[in-house]
Protein backbone atom coordinates (compact mmCIF):
# COMPACT_ATOMS: atom_id res chain seq x y z
CA UNK A 1 0.00 0.00 0.00
CA UNK A 2 1.32 3.41 -0.95
CA UNK A 3 0.66 6.32 1.34
CA UNK A 4 0.19 9.73 -0.20
CA UNK A 5 1.44 12.74 1.63
CA UNK A 6 -1.04 15.54 2.15
CA UNK A 7 -0.31 18.63 0.04
CA UNK A 8 1.54 21.36 1.87
CA UNK A 9 -0.48 24.52 2.38
CA UNK A 10 1.39 27.53 3.66
CA UNK A 11 -0.22 29.74 6.29
CA UNK A 12 1.76 32.96 5.99
CA UNK A 13 1.26 35.88 8.34
CA UNK A 14 0.89 38.31 5.41
CA UNK A 15 -1.88 38.07 2.83
CA UNK A 16 -2.21 40.53 -0.06
CA UNK A 17 -5.68 40.38 -1.59
CA UNK A 18 -6.67 41.04 -5.20
CA UNK A 19 -6.60 44.43 -6.89
CA UNK A 20 -9.48 46.75 -5.99
CA UNK A 21 -10.78 49.55 -8.20
CA UNK A 22 -9.64 53.00 -7.19
CA UNK A 23 -7.52 55.92 -8.27
CA UNK A 24 -4.95 54.46 -8.14
CA UNK A 25 -5.97 50.79 -7.82
CA UNK A 26 -4.91 49.16 -4.54
CA UNK A 27 -4.70 45.83 -2.75
CA UNK A 28 -5.85 45.12 0.79
CA UNK A 29 -3.16 43.81 3.15
CA UNK A 30 -3.93 41.43 6.02
CA UNK A 31 -1.49 40.46 8.73
CA UNK A 32 -2.35 37.64 11.11
CA UNK A 33 -5.90 37.61 9.68
CA UNK A 34 -6.55 41.29 10.37
CA UNK A 35 -6.88 44.00 7.73
CA UNK A 36 -4.04 46.45 8.32
CA UNK A 37 -4.30 48.72 5.30
CA UNK A 38 -4.09 49.29 1.58
CA UNK A 39 -1.08 48.80 -0.66
CA UNK A 40 -0.59 50.67 -3.90
CA UNK A 41 2.87 49.16 -4.48
CA UNK A 42 5.03 46.35 -3.13
CA UNK A 43 6.84 48.85 -0.89
CA UNK A 44 3.56 49.44 0.97
CA UNK A 45 3.41 45.70 1.73
CA UNK A 46 6.97 45.78 3.08
CA UNK A 47 6.21 48.85 5.22
CA UNK A 48 3.11 47.18 6.69
CA UNK A 49 5.13 44.06 7.49
CA UNK A 50 7.84 46.12 9.16
CA UNK A 51 5.24 47.95 11.26
CA UNK A 52 4.25 44.54 12.68
CA UNK A 53 7.84 43.44 13.23
CA UNK A 54 7.93 41.07 10.25
CA UNK A 55 11.08 41.01 8.16
CA UNK A 56 10.42 39.91 4.59
CA UNK A 57 13.46 38.42 2.88
CA UNK A 58 11.67 36.87 -0.11
CA UNK A 59 8.34 38.13 -1.46
CA UNK A 60 7.99 34.92 -3.50
CA UNK A 61 8.18 32.65 -0.44
CA UNK A 62 4.67 31.24 0.17
CA UNK A 63 5.54 30.77 3.85
CA UNK A 64 5.97 34.54 4.12
CA UNK A 65 3.40 36.17 1.82
CA UNK A 66 0.30 34.86 0.06
CA UNK A 67 -0.60 36.84 -3.06
CA UNK A 68 -4.28 36.47 -3.97
CA UNK A 69 -5.44 37.41 -7.46
CA UNK A 70 -2.00 38.07 -8.86
CA UNK A 71 1.60 38.32 -7.75
CA UNK A 72 3.90 41.06 -6.51
CA UNK A 73 3.83 42.64 -9.98
CA UNK A 74 0.00 42.85 -10.19
CA UNK A 75 -1.18 46.34 -9.25
CA UNK A 76 -3.79 47.09 -11.93
CA UNK A 77 -7.20 45.63 -12.74
CA UNK A 78 -7.23 43.30 -15.69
Amino acid sequence: MTEQAAPYIAHPRIMVLGVQPGTPPFRIVEIDGEVVGEAKAVTDVLEAAAAFGITVHDLDDPDTVRWVGGDKFTWRLR
